[in-house]
C-alpha cells in the first residue's frame, strides 16, 4: 500500500513537473497574432451594417470575423468538409492521424492530410513555411498551444478571418462579399460549399479567373454532402446549377468621406457611426439622379441630422468619389453661406429684445459707413416688418440688425457653438457683409448650428458615432428667439412650382431658409422638421461661379425631396414659450418695439449720451426669497439705472408696463421657479436678469 502511495506521488509531481515545464515553454515561446492583429478597419452603420472597409496595412482585405457573423450551413459544411471532430479534439485530432497513416502505408503516398483546423490556423498565423514534416510537427504543437490559450469559438474565428480566398482576399467576409455581394450570414448552398473549397487551392480555383476550376472543387464539396446524407439530392441539384461568379463586386462604399475622416480619427478597428445604410443609400441615389440636371458638373453634399440626438443618420460628401476633385469632403469644405447666416442675425436681435418678428424696419438704400447692400434683385421694399424681411431674405435689415447685434460678437457666438469659420484674410476683424455671406463656413457646420435653432437655441456638436458622448449645449439664444426664427422659416413659401404636384405635404411642418453666395459659387438650402435638420449644398468643387443658378431652385427642392424620405415626424406642437410677446402687428409691441431705429440715428436724437439701461434689482443669477415679496404688498420692487425714459418692463415676454425713470414698479412672483426679467428703452436698448425666486428652509 505504501508503495501504491509513493507511486502516486512521484506520478502526479511528474503530472505537474510536465505541466510547469509545457507553461514554461507555453509562456516563452507564444504564438505570434500579427497577422490576425493585422486588421482591415471597418466603418459600420449604426445596426452594424458594412459602408466602408480599408486596405489592411499589409495590402490585403481581412475582415475580422466570427462565428455568429456566418450562416450556420457555411459552419456545418466546414466541419464537414476539414474537421468532423473540431469540437471534440485538443487541436490534433488523434483519429485522423491514423486514417492518414494506414491509407500512407496501403498507398506509399500521402492521400489525405490530418491537418485540424487549429493547425491550419497555425499555418496561417506563421506563413512561409517550407512544407514537410518538420513543419507538421510545429504546426500539431502551435495547435495544441492554441487550444490551451483561447477557446474553440476564437481559434475558429481566426481561422474564418485568416482563411485565403485568392489575391488579396482573406477570410470569409471578405470572399463573400467580394464574389457574392453579400454578407455571408446570407450565403446560399452553392456559395457556402464554393467558400469552404476556395481555401484548400485558393490561387488555382478562384472562380473571377478559373471559373471552371471553381465550379469543379464547389461540386466536389456538394458530393460530400451528398455522399453523407447532409443534403438531399434535389438541393444538390439546385446548388449545381447556379452560375460560379466570373467578377469580384467592389467592396460597399457608402459615405466614403466620412467613413474615411472617422477611420483617421479613431485607431479602432471597428467604427459604429450614427448612420443609417437605407437611408445613406437612398440620399447618395437621390443625389445622382438629381446631379444628372446640372449642365455645368455641379456637385452636391448632404447632411441629415436626428435632432434631438444630434445624430448624423446620412451624410453625403459628393456625388462621385472617383470623379475629379471626388475625394474632396464638400461637407466640410468651408464656402460662402450666402444669406443662410441670417436667421442667426435675427435670432440674436430677437433675443436682445432689439427687434420682434412684428418690428417695422426700413429696406431702403442706407450707407453703413462705407459699405452699401444692395438686395439681389437691386430693389428695395421700403417698410417691412423683421418677419417678412428675413422671409424675403433682404440685405439692408440683416446688415443693419447686425449692426445692432455687433459682428465680432455674432462670430464669436458661432465659433463658441462649435462652428468653424474661414475669413478672408487671418487678419481681418468681422465686420457687416457677414450678414451676406462674406464668411466660409461648412455645410456640417451650417447644418449643426441650424439643429441648435431647432431645439430652442441650444447648439450642440454633431454625433458621428454610436458611443460619442453628448456635447455641453452652448445657447445661442433663448427659446422665445428661436421660436420666432422656427415660426418666420416655417412659414416660407415653397420653391415655384413645387406645391404643384411635387410630392410634400406641409403637415411635416418644415422650415427653411436659402442662400446663395456672391456671385452664383454656391446655392444653399438648410431646414428643419420636428425631428430632423437638413442641410443642402449644390455647386462646383472649384468654387466656379455658376450665373444664375440660385439656392431656391437649385438646393431647396432637393431639400424637401430628402425630407419625403425620412420616417414621419412626432405628431407634436410647439406653443409660444411663456417670455415670447405674442404679437402680428407692430402697433400690439411695447413702444419701443414698433419701429427698428439704427443705432448711430437714435443717438443723434438724444441731447446728451444717455447710458443704456442696466438692473440693478433684482441682479442677474441671483436668488430672490419669496419672504422677501410677501412683506411688500406690491411685491418685488424692480430698478434699473441708466436708459432713456419711458423704460419698459417685462417678465417671461409679458409686459408689466412702460414708466418714468424714478415711477416705481413691482412684481410678484406666482411661486418658485426661474424669471426672466426685462428693460427696454426708449431706444430699443435692453438689460436681462435671470432670477431665481425660492422659499426659504
Amino acid at each position: 500500500m505504501a508503495r501504491f502511495v509513493s507511486c502516486l506521488i512521484v506520478a502526479g509531481f511528474t503530472v505537474l513537473g510536465l505541466a510547469g515545464a509545457l507553461a514554461a515553454a507555453d509562456a516563452a515561446n507564444p504564438p505570434d497574432l500579427t497577422r490576425a492583429q493585422t486588421l482591415s478597419r471597418e466603418v459600420r452603420d449604426r445596426a452594424g451594417v458594412l459602408l466602408r472597409p480599408f486596405l489592411a496595412a499589409d495590402d490585403s482585405w481581412r475582415l475580422q470575423t466570427s462565428s455568429e457573423e456566418v450562416h450556420p450551413r457555411y459552419l456545418e459544411i466546414l466541419m464537414a468538409y476539414e474537421d468532423q471532430r473540431f469540437y471534440s479534439h485538443i487541436g490534433v485530432d488523434p483519429v485522423a492521424v491514423m486514417r492518414a497513416a494506414l491509407q500512407w502505408w496501403d498507398a506509399g503516398v500521402v492521400v489525405s492530410g490530418a491537418s485540424t483546423l487549429t493547425m491550419q490556423v497555425a499555418r496561417l498565423l506563421e506563413p512561409g513555411q517550407q512544407r514537410g514534416f518538420a513543419t507538421k510537427l510545429r504546426q500539431a504543437a502551435r495547435a495544441l498551444q492554441l487550444e490551451l490559450r483561447y477557446s474553440k469559438e476564437e481559434i475558429l474565428g481566426l481561422y474564418l478571418t485568416l482563411a485565403p480566398f485568392g489575391g488579396n482576399l482573406e477570410g470569409v467576409r471578405a470572399a463573400s462579399l467580394s464574389y457574392f455581394g453579400k454578407e455571408p450570414r446570407a450565403l446560399s448552398l452553392a456559395e457556402a460549399a464554393l467558400l469552404v473549397a476556395l481555401p484548400q487551392s485558393p490561387e488555382r480555383v478562384r472562380p473571377d479567373r478559373n471559373a471552371q476550376f471553381a465550379g469543379e472543387a464547389r461540386d466536389k464539396v456538394l458530393a460530400r454532402l451528398l455522399e453523407r446524407g447532409m443534403i438531399a439530392q434535389d438541393e444538390a441539384d439546385e446548388a449545381r446549377a447556379e452560375p460560379i461568379p466570373h467578377l469580384r463586386h467592389p467592396l460597399p462604399m457608402e459615405a466614403p468621406h466620412l467613413a474615411e475622416r472617422l477611420q483617421r480619427e479613431t485607431t479602432e478597428t471597428i467604427t459604429v457611426s450614427t448612420l443609417d445604410s437605407g437611408l445613406q443609400q437612398a440620399v447618395s441615389f437621390l443625389a445622382k439622379s438629381e446631379a444628372l440636371y446640372f449642365d455645368d458638373n455641379a456637385n452636391i453634399a448632404i447632411v441629415i441630422v436626428k435632432t434631438d440626438t444630434r445624430e448624423v443618420m446620412a451624410e453625403l460628401g459628393g456625388v462621385d468619389y472617383w470623379g475629379e476633385a471626388g475625394q474632396v469632403d464638400l461637407a466640410s469644405a468651408p464656402r460662402s453661406p450666402g444669406s443662410t447666416l441670417k436667421s442667426f442675425i435675427y435670432g440674436m436681435a430677437f433675443d436682445e429684445l432689439a427687434l420682434h418678428p412684428a418690428t417695422v424696419m426700413n429696406d431702403a438704400p442706407t450707407l453703413f459707413g462705407d459699405y452699401a447692400p444692395q438686395n439681389f434683385d437691386g430693389g428695395y421694399t421700403g417698410a417691412v416688418t423683421a418677419r417678412d424681411a428675413l422671409r424675403m431674405s433682404l440685405n439692408v435689415p440683416a446688415v443693419a440688425a447686425l449692426e445692432r447685434v455687433g459682428p465680432l460678437r455674432f462670430t464669436q457666438s458661432l465659433q463658441h457653438a462649435g462652428a468653424t469659420l474661414l475669413f478672408p484674410h487671418d487678419d481681418d476683424t468681422p465686420s457687416l457683409p457677414i450678414a451676406l455671406g462674406g464668411v466660409g463656413i461648412s455645410l456640417r457646420d451650417l447644418t449643426m448650428l441650424y439643429a441648435g435653432l431647432a431645439d430652442n437655441g441650444e447648439a450642440r456638436a454633431l454625433r458621428e458615432t454610436m458611443n460619442a458622448p453628448e456635447s455641453e449645449p452652448f445657447h445661442l439664444f433663448g427659446p422665445a428667439a428661436a421660436f420666432y426664427v422656427r415660426d418666420i422659416l416655417t412659414g416660407a413659401a415653397l420653391p415655384d412650382g413645387w406645391a404643384m404636384g411635387q410630392g410634400l405635404s406641409r403637415a411635416r411642418n418644415i422650415g427653411f431658409k436659402t442662400g446663395t453666395s456672391y456671385g452664383y459659387r454656391d446655392a444653399w438650402a438648410v431646414g428643419f422638421s420636428n425631428d430632423y435638420t437638413i442641410g443642402v449644398w449644390v455647386g462646383v468643387p472649384s468654387g466656379a461661379p455658376r450665373a444664375g443658378r440660385m439656392g431656391r431652385a437649385e438646393a431647396g427642392p432637393i431639400l424637401l425631396k430628402l425630407f419625403d424620405l425620412l420616417p414621419a415626424d412626432r405628431n407634436i406642437t410647439r406653443p409660444p414659450p411663456v417670455d415670447a410677446i405674442v404679437a402680428s402687428r407692430a402697433d400690439q409691441l411695447p413702444q419701443a418695439l414698433r419701429r427698428f431705429t439704427r443705432e448711430d440715428a437714435r443717438t443723434r436724437n438724444v441731447s446728451s449720451r444717455v447710458p443704456p439701461p442696466a438692473i440693478s434689482f433684482p441682479p442677474d443669477g441671483a436668488t430672490v426669497s419669496l419672504a422677501e415679496t410677501e412683506e411688500s404688498q406690491n411685491g418685488i420692487q424692480l430698478s434699473a439705472n441708466g436708459g432713456r425714459a419711458p423704460l419698459t418692463w417685462l417678465v417671461d415676454g409679458a409686459v408689466l408696463g412702460s414708466f418714468d425713470r424714478y415711477q416705481q414698479t413691482y412684481f410678484t412672483p406666482d411661486g418658485e421657479g426661474v424669471a426672466r426679467i426685462t428693460v427696454v428703452d426708449a431706444d430699443g436698448r435692453s438689460a436681462t436678469s435671470r432670477v431665481r425666486f425660492k422659499t426659504e428652509n
